[in-house]
Order: structure tokens, then C-alpha cells, then sequence
């Protein structure tokens, strides 16, 4: 048992040297980032010459009038329907019933 507890204490002090370690180099030197050479872009190409002077713009066409109704048409009549009256029911038909089906017998007794 002491072991175990010696080896987890090893390990967890190791960890902080290694950290602490690796930090240290990572503050102290600088690493070699070689030259790289740099792309040469093509030149952009100019804007091209843009019309000068007064166009003429052309004209918007004219928007049509709709003729306005004064009143509306008169809605459409709809005879009056007349259901039957509905049957006194106060019973429900007779459903049929399922039959229970029992498992079948077992081959050996308890």
C-alpha cells in the first residue's frame, strides 16, 4: 500500500518539475523561424472608362387606371336545407367479443 502512495507522489512531483521545466525553455530561448520568400502578386488591372457626359435616362411607362366599382354585386342566395331529424338512440349496437385464448398446457407439472 505504501508503495502505490509513493509511486502517485513520484509521479505528481515529477509533473510539476517537467512543467515547470518545459516552461522555462519556452520562455528563455527563441525558436529559429526560417526567411520565407514572399509571393510577387500580378498588378491589379485598371478600371476601365466610364461614359461621360449626360445619358439620357429612358422614361418609366404610365401606370394604367383600373375602373372603380361604385357597388357591389349582389352575394348569392343559398336555399335553406333541411336534415332529417336524427334517430333516439340510447343503446350502442352489440360489439363483437374477442375469445381469450388460453396459453396451452405445459408438458411437465411444477
Amino acid at each position: 500500500m505504501t508503495c502505490v502512495i509513493a509511486l502517485f507522489l513520484f509521479l505528481s512531483l515529477s509533473t510539476i518539475n517537467f512543467g515547470k521545466a518545459s516552461r522555462h525553455l519556452l520562455q528563455t530561448t527563441q525558436p529559429a523561424v526560417p526567411n520565407l520568400p514572399k509571393p510577387t502578386l500580378p498588378p491589379l488591372p485598371s478600371m476601365p472608362n466610364l461614359p461621360q457626359g449626360n445619358v439620357p435616362l429612358p422614361s418609366l411607362p404610365s401606370i394604367p387606371t383600373l375602373p372603380q366599382p361604385t357597388t357591389l354585386p349582389p352575394l348569392p342566395t343559398i336555399p335553406p336545407s333541411s336534415l332529417p331529424p336524427m334517430p333516439a338512440t340510447t343503446s350502442f349496437p352489440n360489439l363483437p367479443s374477442i375469445p381469450f385464448f388460453s396459453p396451452p398446457p405445459s408438458s411437465t407439472s411444477p
